[in-house]
Parts: structure tokens; C-alpha cells; sequence
């Protein structure tokens, strides 16, 4: 696999670790650091308020311990292991990535490969993979949230979701796998770290290359699912005219069936540059909108007008 790599790892109390561990001697890596108090499995979750990657501060503890050892690389699965979260070091310490960007430097790794067949992300990923399937003239398809769609799309090569959600291997799991996910997140560090780049660096090529696509979630907290549905209906009866002094061009209704795709609760605001889908969460009294856009300015911008819009501040 190239150089050896420096790892903090975490389980997140579940049950990844054994796997992982015998994954990465087998793949030739070694030098491998778990968080102590994370890495037996424990259903309380005693060190973190929510055993989810995304959440803020749970990863701590992880990116303490690879502060400590100077890793190069930092991983951290959900407790079933089918999340897998990445940071990165840099100049100014550790970097995580988001989905997004984990999810299109695999893909840009399988394409660059010459794997072919068809790349697929869900609605409220970033389009970055689209431009990427086509400039190696492979096909690119949305789908609506959630691997029961993605694992369902034909001849497919790889798929993910923003969630922390990657298929990197449809032959041996048409499904989000953590493991197989940090293993090809680490073999492309190392091979990268073979030209003295890291996975940024990479991810700062192909910004270069293809243009910049930035990504983020605005989760506004609502008193009950109701009352979710209620702030969904207001925005269908009038949308915004702009969001953070950008005209917003276009308004579809996900009910209606973007693009082809089947009806879902949901609605998609076409900005200059940019992009704002709102949705009402699945399981919560929440309502989520991702943003993307070309700069980090109008994103910064573009969120916080969005969390204005949705009635809360974000989570």
C-alpha cells in the first residue's frame, strides 16, 4: 500500500474494531491507535451524547488521541460499523472531511482505476460526483435518501450519501459498509502520501480541476412532526425569494418527482451557484436542509439564511 500510515481509530462503544483492526494488518497497517474507553462495545454509549460520527464533539476524543500520536489519518465508525468518518492531517492539525468529499475522492480513486459502470449518490448529496462520473465518461444517477434506493441502481460501480454512507464494493455489499470504506480511504492515503499528497491535496486538485463544490447541513429542531409539516407547507405556499442575497431561480416540489425520481416530501430552491434542498427528517421532529455551493463564503452565507428561513437556529 505504500508508506506506512499513522491511524487513530474509534468504534464508537460498537463493534467495529475487531473487524477493522484484522482488515488493516491484512492490508499491510500497523501502526494503529484506538481510543481506550471507546473501543470494547457498550449499548449506554457512555462517552458520547450520540454514537453518530456527524453529531458535534463526537468525535473528540478520536482526534485528541491522534493529535497525541501524530496520525496521519483518523477513522471513526458508528457503533454498527457501517458509517466511517475521515480526518485528515494538515499544516493546521486535523481536517475532517465531510461525506461529500469522502464520497467523491473514492469515487475519483475508482475512476481514475477505470472502473466502470454506474455511479450513484442520493438527491441531497453534492452533484461533484456527476461531474466527475462524466468527465471519465461514466453514468451518474441520483436517488431519493437512504441505501434502499442507491443499492437498487443497475450495473452499479460505487454509491454513497452524505451520511457517511459508502459502497465501495457492490460486488461483495450492494449497502453502506464502514469497513470497506475506511480500508479504501487508507490505501488512497498511503498511495497518495507516495507524492507527498494527502487526501486534501487531492480534494484541492480536482476543486481545481473540475470547480469548487461545498457542502453542508442546516437541522433545525421543530415542537413535533406536525409542526415540521406545518413549516413545510408554508414554504411550498411562499417560498423565498432570495437566501443570503442570492435570487433564488427555481423552486421544485419533490413531491412532484424531480428529475424522474419518486415522490418524496421535500423541496429543492435552484440558486446562483448554489443549491438549498429542505426536507422534514424521517424519524424526528426535525427539518433538514443541505446546502451547496462554489464558494465557502456564499455557503456560510446561503446556511445561515436558511436557518433563518426554517423558524431555528441550526443544531
Amino acid at each position: 500500500p505504500g508508506p506506512s500510515l499513522t491511524i487513530a481509530y474509534t468504534p464508537l462503544h460498537g463493534v467495529g474494531a475487531e473487524v477493522f483492526l484484522a482488515v488493516a494488518e491484512r492490508a499491510g497497517f500497523t501502526d494503529v491507535h484506538v481510543v481506550p474507553d471507546q473501543a470494547a462495545p457498550d449499548p449506554t454509549f457512555p462517552t458520547v451524547p450520540y454514537p453518530n460520527p456527524e453529531e458535534p464533539g463526537v468525535m473528540d476524543r478520536v482526534l485528541a488521541l491522534g493529535e497525541s500520536v501524530g496520525a496521519d489519518l483518523v477513522i471513526a465508525h458508528d457503533p454498527d460499523a457501517d458509517r466511517c468518518a475521515v480526518a485528515v492531517r494538515t499544516n493546521d492539525g486535523l481536517t475532517v472531511l465531510t461525506g461529500d468529499e469522502v464520497g467523491f475522492l473514492l469515487a475519483d480513486d475508482l475512476l481514475s482505476r477505470g472502473v466502470t459502470g454506474t455511479y450513484a449518490s442520493t438527491l441531497v448529496s453534492s452533484e461533484m460526483l456527476g461531474v466527475l462520473a462524466e468527465a471519465h465518461g461514466q453514468p451518474w444517477v441520483q436517488t431519493l435518501t437512504g441505501f434502499k434506493w442507491l443499492g437498487k441502481v443497475p450495473d452499479l460501480a460505487f454509491a454513497y450519501e452524505e451520511a457517511l454512507g459508502y459502497c465501495v464494493s457492490p460486488a461483495v455489499s450492494r449497502d453502506k459498509d464502514g469497513i470497506s470504506a475506511a480500508l479504501a480511504s487508507i490505501i488512497l492515503a498511503a498511495r497518495l502520501r507516495e507524492t507527498g499528497r494527502t487526501l486534501i491535496d487531492r480534494r484541492d486538485e480536482l476543486f481545481r480541476e473540475h470547480g469548487t463544490y461545498l457542502t453542508t447541513q442546516v437541522s433545525t429542531r421543530r415542537h413535533n412532526l406536525a409542526d415540521a409539516r406545518t413549516t413545510m407547507d408554508r414554504l411550498r405556499g411562499n417560498p423565498p425569494d432570495s437566501l443570503g442575497g442570492f435570487a433564488v431561480r427555481t423552486v421544485d416540489d419533490l413531491r412532484d418527482g424531480y428529475r424522474g425520481l419518486p415522490p418524496t416530501d421535500g423541496l429543492r430552491f435552484g440558486l446562483d451557484e448554489a443549491r438549498v434542498i429542505v426536507r422534514p427528517s424521517g424519524t424526528e421532529p426535525k427539518l433538514k436542509a443541505y446546502v451547496e455551493a462554489h464558494e465557502a463564503a456564499a455557503l456560510a452565507t446561503i446556511a445561515d439564511a436558511v436557518g433563518r428561513l426554517l423558524g431555528n437556529s441550526p443544531d
